[in-house]
């Protein structure tokens, strides 16, 4: 183990993944007043009205493509938890209508004229961010989900340099998106399986790389879900050995199946104790209210939590005794900037590492926020996008036919 972690391995930071041309900041910052092309298209999407509208079928309209833009045949668009709180108003109120959906997946179908990195035909990704401000230290150092001047997110942000719109997600046809927010999807990937990777993916990507994580060194994963089957994948991949703990016995064989070398039942007393101080590293993907107390005493000297999910309500306190005794830090991760997403794409492409995935059609988006909401999916629901205009073109000649 590295002493004194946690730090961000390689203090030359994450700027030098970033392309050349898009390394240096623009000659023009955020504004609301930005001149945006008149013109653009209107597409099938699925959003929500309101908080208790569920999904239904929509049209959005997309902005034309200005010349730093590509315009992405949406394939496939991963289902995340937080599209269940925005869409049911759980995050407070919202503009709507709103299209959720950041975890999109789709082909080329046409880029602006100073477009170098794409062409028609790729196969490209768009995660959680589709802007930044590209100007403030984090933005310069490849970290813009932690933007100074706040980022704009993939569905439900105005989006400043674009006349104020509101942005809208990836349940849709299509989707424009600057350049440098576009990611590549390697060859080597499934498309369908490689959607989650860009939220879920790199959520827990990022804190095993900012950990500067070993092979060999141990690392557990609290909760076995969408995030968490992700985390066991990736921690096994850097060489890790890797502990689950779950609440759950029956899950223990899945577990093993993804790659765990250990499982802790954590209703079991007797398993916690015994895994006490045999863990360099928590990653922990648990949203409900949870006491972490028990975590931080499996971490060895120097080791390190980090919390990647918002709970939905109070946490117990954490006790610093724990932290001061084995000098253990408590932090949080928050996604993966862009120049990390796509380092994080190549390292699955290369390991072989994708999502389990269950494909849903437009007509059952509602029924998957249910089960999501259950924890009735092993482990992630993806929108084929393939099923929107015939969804949306059925609905709305229903409505003609009623008239």
């Amino acid at each position: 183990m590295t002493p004194g972690r946690p730090v961000m391995p390689g203090a030359d930071k994450l700027r030098r993944g970033l392309p050349a041309e898009v390394a240096e900041p623009p000659s023009s910052a955020l504004s609301n007043d930005a001149e945006v092309p008149a013109g653009g298209s209107d597409v099938a999407a699925y959003g929500a009205t309101s908080a208790s509208s569920g999904l239904v079928p929509l049209t959005v309209h997309r902005r034309e493509v200005k010349p730093d833009d590509v315009e992405i045949d949406i394939e496939f668009c991963g289902l995340c938890h937080s599209d269940v709180h925005a869409t049911r108003g759980e995050w407070g109120e919202r503009p709507w209508p709103l299209v959720p959906g950041h975890e999109i997946v789709g082909r080329v179908r046409r880029v602006g004229d100073e477009v170098r990195g794409f062409a028609v035909g790729d196969r490209v990704g768009v995660g959680c961010l589709v802007d930044s401000c590209r100007e403030c230290a984090n933005c310069l150092d490849g970290v813009e989900q932690y933007c100074e001047r706040g980022n704009v997110g993939t569905y439900g942000v105005p989006d400043p340099r674009n006349g104020g719109e509101l942005t809208q997600g990836g349940y849709s046809e299509r989707i424009v998106v600057n350049e440098r927010f576009v990611l590549r999807i390697p060859d080597a990937l499934d498309p369908a399986e490689a959607a989650p990777l860009l939220c879920a993916g790199v959520t827990t990507y990022s804190p095993l790389r900012y950990f500067g994580l070993e092979p060999g060194e141990g690392v557990g994963v609290v909760g076995l879900g969408g995030l968490g089957h992700l985390a066991v994948k990736l921690a096994k991949a850097m060489g890790a050995d890797v502990t689950v703990f779950t609440r759950s016995e029956a899950k223990a064989s899945a577990a093993r199946e993804l790659g765990a070398d250990h499982v802790v039942v954590t209703s079991d007393p007797e398993q916690l104790a015994a895994a006490h101080r045999s863990l360099d590293l928590v990653i922990d993907t648990v949203a409900a209210p949870h006491d972490v107390n028990e975590y931080l005493r499996t971490l060895r000297l120097d080791g390190a939590l980090f919390q990647l999910s918002l709970p939905s309500g109070p946490m117990p306190p954490v006790d610093p005794r724990l932290l001061v005794r084995q000098r253990l830090s408590y932090g949080g991760s928050l996604i993966g900037g862009i120049a990390e997403t796509q380092e994080m794409l190549d390292f699955c492409a290369e390991h072989g590492i994708a999502a389990d995935v269950e494909l849903v059609d437009a007509d059952g988006l509602d029924a998957a926020h249910d089960r999501m909401v259950a924890g009735d999916v092993k482990y992630r629901f993806v929108l084929d996008a393939s099923t929107l205009r015939n969804d949306s073109t059925a609905s709305h000649e229903a409505q003609e036919g009623q008239r």
